[in-house]
């Protein structure tokens, strides 16, 4: 088979395509093609995220499968399988892709869990608990403030540059995706149920920032151990210590870009980066 030349960049809660800028830049520069498909109801590029800042009832509903439904479209529609990458739960939605037999290779970038992944970090509970803690938010898009963000994505940062990246980048969220992945290993067929012994996905790599508050690394850790225990396909965990959840645009990811597309291009199994691989 030839090597993938399409990489398809699946962006996060609280975030657009737009949060792909440099990598879609990067990627395209070694000549690739790059799609970076928003959930329904998300627009690309600076319009895309003042649309929502302005009026984001488009995506007060939208689920994990109305997600899921979309990309799986994208991507069947492409003439060869792609490199599936995604960040936060963009990460999930690219494991689950690839538990369905989607893409050539698929790399989860501080991924949130798939139901049978119990590791829940304080800080995580603390990064989720402004949408969480009120059940009413379940239908509705959901912002967090310029404090909150910093906490769950941007804590190694500055409180200006983390001001810079929450002014260009944050948008609220469809809480109901947040409910159905926190809940999920108390919902009977949840939508983000994953077949953990499945020997015929694609390759799949974890990738962990070793100072991420809302996804530690733990909780990419567990599920990479669950993948190793009970399937045979191509399974890899990488941590870069010291970077936050906004590794996609926090100094130092073109590092992150270029080990995840490496490995994707030639996959090989096994722990990249094991110090402080539980911590958080």
């Amino acid at each position: 088979m030839s090597a993938p030349n399409t990489v398809v960049l699946i962006h996060g809660l609280w975030m657009t395509p737009l949060a792909w800028e440099h990598w879609v830049a990067r990627y395209e520069a070694r000549g690739y093609t790059v799609i970076t498909p928003g959930y329904p109801g998300i627009g690309p590029g600076v319009e895309g995220v003042e649309a929502l800042r302005a009026d984001p009832s488009a995506i007060a509903d939208v689920g994990v499968r109305e997600v899921m439904d979309h990309l799986t479209e994208i991507i069947t529609a492409l003439d060869a399988p792609p490199i599936i990458m995604g960040h936060s739960f963009g990460g999930t939605f690219a494991q689950l892709l690839a538990g369905n037999g989607l893409g050539a290779a698929a790399v989860s970038l501080d991924g949130a869990a798939v139901k049978g992944v119990r590791s829940m970090p304080l800080s995580e509970i603390k990064s989720t608990f402004p949408v969480l803690k009120d059940p009413s938010n379940r239908r509705k898009a959901v912002p967090l403030t310029p404090e909150q963000f910093r906490y769950a994505f941007t804590n190694t940062l500055t409180e200006e540059e983390s001001r810079a990246a929450y002014d260009r980048y944050a948008v609220p969220t469809p809480a109901r995706i947040l409910f159905q992945g926190g809940f999920a290993n108390f919902t009977p067929e949840a939508s983000t149920t994953y077949d953990f012994s499945n020997d015929d996905r694609p390759p799949l790599l974890f990738v962990s920032g070793g100072s991420d508050h809302i996804l530690p690394p733990s909780v990419q850790h567990e599920n990479f151990e669950r993948n190793v225990k009970h399937s045979d396909a191509i399974t890899a965990y990488k941590l870069f210590p010291g970077r936050d959840h906004f590794t996609c645009g926090e100094a130092g990811w073109e590092e992150v870009a270029d080990f995840a597309l490496d490995w994707a291009l030639a996959p090989s199994e096994g722990e990249f980066e094991t110090a402080g691989a539980n911590a958080g």
